[in-house]
């Protein structure tokens, strides 16, 4: 059994820039369901906005959803969702010292950053959007009141669609890499057998986590860069950089999930 698992937004979903292979969600689709491929989405949206890209672009249900910048995970049976029931044990022993209402009082005060709506923050995430222009400042600031304190990681982000800069605090057991280490687990599947495919800069985990990583071919160039400069740390990293030019599919998007697929045999 081989798990490919994969980004939504600009790395399986043509919601981008670039121009997408209009064959391309067919193929994946079809492609997935012959080979017997468990699929799994691991994503910053939630499950509300996951059904919504179902549905828009055509994709098919996931077997798992790590949503919420991996801090939920359900599983896709009988035509319905269904919690993992360890899921939520798991993080709470795991990262004891975990409080979304202490780092929401303790940042409060930063300049530059706005708490999202409600449904985009939940209890292993507490999320802000941030003004890119004050980056760096913000990030100087949030990792001297919480950084170490929280059982936490910081993760930023930016969204080249909207300009917004995104940030997200989350429990060190609760984020893309370790949801979809969960899922490998209980799937009895070893790591290096998980494919994992994605674009921008919370894929930087999963990518560099010794899962055979895929960046699709409009990838952020900050994160080539970070995965290239972690692979020359590290070279037992594996990564594959789509390019285009294979099968008549440009590499974007979801062709470039079709091609690091192939590069790694899922589909034979």
């Amino acid at each position: 059994m081989r798990i490919l698992a994969t980004d939504l937004d600009r790395t399986l979903l043509p919601n981008g820039k670039w121009d997408a292979d209009e064959s391309a969600i067919t193929m994946f689709n079809e492609l997935t369901e012959k080979h017997g491929t468990v699929v799994v989405y691991v994503t910053g949206r939630n499950l509300d906005l996951t059904e919504k890209a179902i549905k828009q672009y055509g994709v098919r249900y996931p077997d798992y959803l790590c949503g919420d910048v991996g801090t939920t995970i359900r599983r896709y049976e009988n035509g319905d969702w269904h919690d993992d029931p360890g899921w939520v044990a798991h993080v709470n022993q795991s990262s004891p010292r975990w409080d979304a209402n202490a780092i929401r009082n303790v940042v409060a005060e930063v300049d530059g950053i706005r708490q999202q709506e409600p449904e985009h923050l939940n209890p292993f995430k507490q999320s802000y959007y941030v003004d890119h222009g004050k980056k760096d400042a913000v990030l100087e600031q949030v990792d001297g009141r919480v950084k170490g304190k929280f059982d936490e990681v910081i993760v930023y982000s930016f969204d080249s669609q909207d300009g917004k800069g995104l940030l997200d605090f989350l429990p060190d057991s609760a984020t893309k890499q370790t949801a979809l280490e969960y899922v490998a687990a209980a799937s009895g599947v070893p790591k290096g057998e998980v494919v994992f495919c994605g674009d921008s800069g919370n894929d930087i985990f999963p990518l560099t986590a010794g899962f055979l990583g895929v960046l699709v071919r409009n990838a952020d160039e900050q994160l080539v860069e970070n995965v290239r400069a972690a692979m020359q740390r590290n070279p037992e990293l594996k990564a594959y950089f789509a390019s285009g030019n294979f099968q008549g599919l440009s590499g974007y998007y979801t062709s470039g999930v079709i091609e690091g697929a192939y590069h790694y045999g899922v589909f034979a």
